[in-house]
This record gives C-alpha cells, sequence and structure tokens, in this order.
C-alpha cells in the first residue's frame, strides 16, 4: 500500500464511564450506577471484548475485520441490541453514536460504550485512490471508553464508512493528529445527532 505512516501509541489505562454514568467505589471494586435504570440498582461495568472475526456492524451490516478504520461497542444491560448478544458492535464510531442517539430515544441506557484507541495502538494511515484511510484495531485492548477519548472529527483520514472520529486517549496525541490531518477536536459530550449527520461520506 502507498503512503504508509506509522505511529505508535502509549498504553493508556482507562476507566470506562459515559455520559449517564457515575462511578460508585468501594472496597476495592468499581461499579456504576445505571441512571433511569429499572430498579436502580448497581451494575458492573464490562470489559470491552475482541470483536469477532466475522460480526458484522449493527448498523451497514459490513464485516467488521474485512475493513479499514476505527471501531465502537456498547453494552446495554438486559438488551440483545440488533437480535445478539452483548455488546452491540461496530465499524465506525459516528455509526456507533447514530444507533446510541436511537436507542437513547426507545430508553435503553448503556453501561459501557468503547471506541478504538489511536493511542494505545500502532496505526496505519495508507492510500486507496483517492482516500487515506486508517487501519483496524478490534482486540479488546485497543478500547477505551468513549467519555476517556479525546476526537479528531471529521479529518482528511477516513474509515470505512467516510469521514468518522477519531479517539486518542492522550489529548496531545489527537492534537498531533488534527495538526497533520485537520479536522476539529471534541470529547464524548460533544458529539451530538448534528456532528453525526456531517460524518460519512
Amino acid at each position: 500500500m502507498l503512503g504508509v505512516s506509522i505511529r505508535s501509541g502509549r498504553t493508556a489505562a482507562s476507566t470506562p464511564v459515559t455520559r449517564r454514568r457515575v462511578l460508585v467505589a468501594g472496597a476495592g471494586t468499581a461499579a456504576v450506577s445505571v441512571a433511569g435504570c429499572l430498579g436502580g440498582g448497581e451494575a458492573e461495568t464490562p470489559d470491552p471484548v475482541t470483536v469477532p472475526e466475522k460480526a458484522t456492524c449493527d448498523v451497514c451490516g459490513m464485516v467488521i475485520s474485512q475493513h479499514p478504520g476505527p471501531t465502537a461497542e456498547v453494552f446495554y444491560p438486559d438488551r440483545d441490541p440488533s437480535g445478539h448478544d452483548n455488546p452491540a458492535r461496530f465499524d465506525s464510531v459516528w455509526e456507533a453514536y447514530q444507533y446510541e442517539f436511537g436507542k437513547d430515544s426507545a430508553g435503553w441506557e448503556d453501561a459501557a460504550f468503547y471506541v478504538t484507541d489511536h493511542s494505545s495502538v500502532s496505526y496505519e494511515t495508507f492510500e486507496d485512490g483517492s482516500d487515506t484511510l486508517i487501519s483496524r484495531h478490534y482486540d479488546a485492548s485497543s478500547f477505551a471508553a468513549a467519555s476517556d477519548v479525546t476526537y479528531v472529527v471529521g479529518s482528511a483520514v477516513k474509515g470505512t464508512m467516510g469521514r468518522d472520529l477519531l479517539g486518542f486517549s492522550g489529548r496531545s496525541d489527537a492534537e498531533a493528529f488534527q495538526s497533520e490531518w485537520g479536522g476539529s477536536l471534541t470529547t464524548h459530550d460533544g458529539v451530538t445527532p448534528e456532528v453525526v449527520a456531517g460524518l460519512g461520506r
């Protein structure tokens, strides 16, 4: 492939927290209280999992491992997203948010929302025709909580579904990527339906 650029990220430990959850500490274990959860009880935060080799995106149906770009997975307690066991899985981060916004309006609450952390993987950018793409990472160790990353939004580097949200647990990594490839910076709370509507092809 032409124009390969390799970036080595640093490993970043992350504590999964979404915009609707509060971390509850106690006796050496972490639990989360899911706002609006039926019964009002506490539930442990699920860890990220490796996306199965043949798993398809819950929005577009493409086989995730066969295409470039950032990956996402979202866990919904006591739900079967798209007719399969948790987590819901996606071949682009913007599609994960699109799905999440739809589930929010249906009253679903997520227990964890993970995205590819480009600060913790050695990613590659490469040319494909007129597009610059970024490599796919879908092992459990490549994920960070969506609330713990800084996103580069709509840069010149694309994923499977076009312009996307590229997450970095190190803000300085996001700033360096933005400096090279353009786009804007935001965090989990700054990702709105309007932001998502401006992404993709």
